[in-house]
């Protein structure tokens, strides 16, 4: 267990390995890419075998809560930036598309991985990412039918049912091994969970980063206008979150909840939307997966749980 341990040590630093190879090494990112379904697909399955059913499940009572989340970050948001962008003759831009395109889709998979790097409580990003991913189609239909992305939102939202096909059996897969095989997970196991985690993490961003590393070499300036645009738009969605979402519990909820607003799986479009569209975005994707693995180490301290003795403990 030593190797898996020293990654969980050092889990943050294994993600910034994962953005160098990503941009180092763009074949070996192209060979991986096809291969991202399947990645994505363990790596939930590692992060729902470490929280377990009980401690996911067992808080849905606070559905309504996850439910009104989920409807803000997914649905008002979105069609809130779609308003103003309309109003500014930007919505059919690539800079506009990938900001609506970023608040319409939902958590990514990862973000209990993050919350458990940062050493929060991950269930609440577990459930608002199940919720999230499951109401995906209904809301993401919402937003493409009064967008001018697409012509044909509801043909090209059918590929999503593959994709919460595969979410919801690793989750359950994982709930059934914890419920059956293994109800009492020692803190040796949890570490090796952890570690398990930082390494497929540091694994999944390399074929994220395709598009990334060719654009680095071909237009610097170009490149480095989307890194700043992704920069503003996740941690600031980030910093947003956590100063004003209402969560029911600050302790347990604020780390996860504020995480999650930035956090986004805009790579599902690639599997909902035409190549000609989502083309148009394939640079700001890569870009993107810049500060949503630096979240870690960067907004490590910015998104611990408030004081509730000397901060408002805010409840919708």
């Amino acid at each position: 267990m030593s190797p898996l341990a020293f990654a969980a040590r050092h889990g943050r630093w294994s993600l910034v390995a994962g953005l160098a190879a990503g941009l180092a090494l763009p074949g070996v990112a192209q060979t991986m890419r096809p291969w991202l379904p399947e990645l994505v697909s363990a790596l939930l399955f590692v992060a729902a075998l470490r929280i377990g059913p009980r401690a996911t499940l067992g808080s849905f009572k606070a559905v309504g809560h996850t439910l009104r989340t989920v409807i803000g970050y997914q649905l008002v948001a979105p069609l809130l930036a779609l308003g103003v962008l309309t109003a500014m003759g930007m919505a059919s831009t690539p800079w506009g598309m990938a900001l609506v395109l970023v608040l319409a889709a939902p958590s990514v998979t990862g973000s209990a991985n993050f919350t458990i790097l940062m050493g929060q409580d991950p269930s609440v990003a577990m459930r608002i990412m199940l919720v999230g991913t499951a109401l995906f189609p209904l809301t993401a239909l919402a937003v493409l039918t009064l967008s001018p992305i697409v012509e044909s939102p509801v043909q090209a939202l059918l590929g999503t049912v593959r994709l919460i096909g595969v979410v919801f059996g690793a989750v359950g897969t994982a709930f059934a091994l914890r419920w059956f095989l293994w109800r009492d997970m020692s803190e040796t196991g949890r570490t090796a969970l952890d570690g398990g985690s930082a390494i497929l993490l540091a694994v999944v961003v390399i074929g994220l980063m395709s598009a990334a590393g060719p654009a680095l070499l071909a237009s610097p300036l170009h490149f480095a206008s989307w890194l700043a645009f992704a920069f503003v738009i996740n941690f600031g969605l980030q910093l947003l979150a956590h100063r004003f979402v209402p969560v029911e519990d600050e302790t347990r909820d604020r780390t996860g909840t504020s995480i999650i607003a930035g956090n986004r799986n805009i790579a599902l479009f690639l599997v909902a939307l035409p190549p000609e569209v989502m083309d148009r975005v394939l640079l700001f994707i890569g870009c993107y997966q810049f500060p949503m693995y630096l979240t870690p180490i960067l907004l490590g301290k910015a998104l611990r749980p408030r004081d509730p003795v000397g901060a408002k403990n805010l409840k919708p």
